[in-house]
């Protein structure tokens, strides 16, 4: 083949190919592809190279802490990790309340699985600890089993325990157990199934979390006794309870938390806008719980105004202990689809920062990190630890480079719990619940994709709905396996109903386009060109037969009845002498006995090939047949079907093809298959697709080379001027076309050699 640019153009000389042909010419590589038995001895295959690398896979800090750059990201990670750390504080003791345990549990959230994670994480950047996502749904087998208002379920080891040790035990035990689905799933290699949590699914399940938790948070604004709900509509409950207290509203808590939700908006705000000018973040958070504390303290908010504080904070460690099984049985379900969330939340935040500096994260490797990370936090009774986008962003723009930012962001968590929590114990609860609603701003502003998903794509806009206003009614568990239950119909429904489209070529190119879209166009008389947009499978090999028959205009198999059927009346009708042999044809000699003529032969063998053999002549089934005998017409003597987007073809699908191309095989349509992907071609092979009439010999390289194929082998049907010939030959020759055969240049006319 030969290339020669010009002016930005470019021209290719070379034969035209089927493939056939072009595996002739051009032979192929053989390579050998391993069996079952092969994958499972390199499996338990184990070498020194092999030990090495496994060591690195499970312990990712080998690899980057050899490489540290001391004195330049030294100052950066301590920096990061000192203001993130400060952050994690206040959002472990904010988010405790979410998962309805007391607050100074948030601690250990904030220090037990960092700690983990900086040995097996691949991310570099994110910050591990609670989120509030995954705190609500915790929260929501909390209250299931141990309610505010009720006895709690009966479960052995509960006995003689206060309610918050209770909540405690059910928080860890479901978190343990949400940490052996992560690590199961890490070792089992499935870390590909978040594919299936979309950014639209996603951005709709946490914007009805951000609604959740913003209910939630209310009755510490406000200063009321709500009792947790559970279950579908617990949203709904809640509201109904703070509606009928709302006289009762504590208005030292109500006016505390609009004053610091108004602070703390605009300092963000300032943040954002300033962000370039400014060294670090304001710590707005810390600096209003260390004002908001100190006058809380002074002015002993919670016996003048009945504030409720956080009180009594944990006051060092607790020794590990195991997970209760009677709750990890109850909380099966939610723990798995919590799992599920915190990973894909994580891994989102992970990969955008990876893409961001440059390296490589591992989905496998964080699932079985975060896996190991929540189990060993429950074992010390610490809940579901994700990443928060807020926190890991402050991580990374104060300066973190690597996961010291984070060792340094525990040592914080355990200097708070072991030496200065106490100091934290007058803040008033509505605080952290004031904090907690203005971090939902980033959440509650996914809204707006409403407009802008409805505009680009109407199946994502009824994801985002469906899933968001489901999790909203029926709950957070509920709610995500609605919105991937319809994720999956959209999935279905895309591929079962494609938008196929018949092609036409672009005057002057190789190129096919979509007929309806270009004006320029030719379309070859006799030729339909197909294009199937999507693999082929059991579901919609029945819809592409209809919309064969569609573009088409006929049905070759009606066609093929119809002519099987008057084949047998035209031997009738010889065999009664109806029907003469003359110089002109058959002539009719008498109408009467086909009038009433019932055909006698079996339905089966109408949809055989059309067999001549036993008749003195070929009948033309274009032109008009004897005895008032009709059979539909058939306009296309062509039919090219695009295969370039199928990338797969189950068996199901593929008897449906072969019976559809043989119908149209038996009704003289050449049927030509092109840019057949080669793995689907060494299918049909092994499939026995191939005989005597779905030959290897209609398949084609490219529409292009089938359609020249076409049009040379039908020049008859070609309706055009032998003056608009000759012109446009003499037009090719001028702009140097050389044809080696004279029949071409007649092809050449409306599919120019040169490209």
């Amino acid at each position: 083949m030969a290339k020669e640019p010009v002016d930005g153009q470019y021209m290719v000389a070379r034969p035209l190919f089927s493939e056939d042909s072009f595996s002739g010419q051009y032979k192929k590589v053989y390579r050998p592809h391993k069996g079952l038995l092969d994958n499972v001895k390199d499996c338990f295959h184990c070498d020194s190279k092999r030990a090495k690398n496994a060591a690195l896979s499970l312990l990712p800090i080998i690899g980057w802490i050899k490489t540290y750059r001391f004195k330049e990201w030294l100052l950066g990670d301590i920096v990061a990790g000192v203001s993130t750390g400060l952050v994690s504080v206040l959002q472990g003791l904010a988010f405790a309340l979410l998962a309805s345990i007391p607050p100074g549990y948030g601690l250990y959230a904030a220090f037990f699985p960092a700690l983990m994670y900086i040995f097996l994480g691949t991310s570099k950047h994110i910050s591990v600890g609670p989120f509030p996502v995954l705190s609500l749904m915790v929260g929501a087998v909390v209250t299931k089993l141990v309610p505010s208002d009720g006895p709690p379920a009966n479960i052995t080891g509960f006995e003689g325990l206060t309610m918050d040790q209770q909540r405690v035990i059910v928080a860890s035990s479901v978190t343990f157990l949400m940490g052996i689905f992560q690590l199961a799933m890490g070792v089992l290699r499935v870390g590909f199934i978040v594919i299936y949590l979309s950014d639209t699914l996603v951005s709709g399940f946490t914007t009805a979390a951000a609604v959740h938790i913003l209910v939630s948070q209310l009755k510490f604004v406000l200063g009321l006794t709500v009792p947790g709900f559970s279950g579908p509509l617990n949203m709904f409950y809640t509201l109904e309870s703070i509606f009928l207290q709302i006289t009762s509203t504590n208005i030292a808590d109500l006016i505390t938390s609009i004053v610091i939700m108004a602070v703390v908006f605009v300092v963000k705000e300032i943040n954002d806008r300033y962000r370039s000018k400014l060294p670090v973040p304001i710590p707005i958070e810390i600096i209003i719980t260390i004002i908001v504390c100190g006058v809380s303290y002074g002015a002993n908010f919670e016996e003048r105004f009945n504030v409720t504080v956080i009180g009594t904070m944990v006051n060092g460690y607790e020794t590990p202990s195991a997970p209760n099984v009677e709750v990890m049985q109850h909380g099966a379900v939610d723990a798995f689809t919590t799992a599920i969330v915190g990973f894909a939340v994580a891994f989102s935040v992970a990969k955008v920062y990876s893409v961001k500096h440059d390296y490589v994260i591992d989905g496998n490797q964080e699932l079985i990190a975060f896996g190991a990370s929540n189990m060993f936090g429950a074992a010390f009774q610490s809940f579901a630890a994700s990443t928060a986008l807020s926190r890991t962003a402050v991580q990374e723009s104060t300066g973190g480079k690597t996961q010291i930012a984070g060792l340094v962001s525990a040592m914080i968590a355990l200097i708070v719990t072991v030496g200065i929590g106490f100091l934290l114990e007058p803040l008033p609860r509505s605080v952290l619940g004031a904090l907690v609603i203005v971090n939902l701003k980033g959440m509650l502003m996914q809204f707006r994709e409403i407009p802008y998903l409805w505009t680009r794509d109407k199946a994502d806009f009824v994801i985002w709905m469906v899933t968001c206003v489901a999790s909203i009614i029926l709950g957070l568990d509920l709610g995500l396996a609605v919105g991937i239950g319809i994720e999956l119909i959209a999935v279905v429904f895309r591929t079962q109903f494609p938008r196929c489209s018949i092609l036409a070529n672009i005057k002057g190119t190789d190129i096919y386009r979509d007929r309806k879209d270009y004006l320029c166009i030719y379309e070859p008389e006799g030729v339909k060109i197909f294009k199937i947009p999507s693999p082929i499978f059991f579901a919609n090999i029945e819809f592409f037969r209809d919309k064969l028959i569609q573009a088409v205009g006929f049905s070759p198999l009606r066609v093929l009845r119809k002519r099987n059927k008057a084949l047998r009346k035209i031997r009738k009708m010889l065999k009664n002498g109806d029907l003469q042999m003359t110089p002109m044809g058959l002539k009719t000699v008498d109408f009467s006995s086909t009038k009433n003529w019932d055909d006698e032969g079996s339905a089966e063998d109408l949809d055989q090939p059309v067999d001549f053999s036993d008749l003195p002549v070929q009948v033309n089934w274009r032109a008009e047949l004897p005895g008032s005998i009709s059979v539909p017409p058939v306009d296309i003597h062509s039919l090219v079907l695009d295969f370039s987007a199928v990338s797969f073809i189950d068996i199901s699908a593929l008897k449906g093809l072969k019976t559809t191309l043989k119908e149209f095989v038996r009704v003289d349509v050449e049927v030509y298959i092109v840019a057949c992907d080669v793995y689907v071609f060494e299918k049909l092979h092994n499939c026995m697709f191939f005989d005597d009439e779905i030959k290897t010999s209609m398949f084609y390289p490219t529409i292009h080379d089938a359609m020249l194929h076409i049009l040379e082998k039908n020049q008859g049907h070609s309706k055009i001027n032998e003056n608009e010939k000759e012109a446009e030959f003499k037009l090719v020759s001028s702009d140097g076309l050389n044809l080696r055969r004279t029949e071409k240049i007649m092809i050449a006319n409306e599919f120019p050699s040169k490209l």
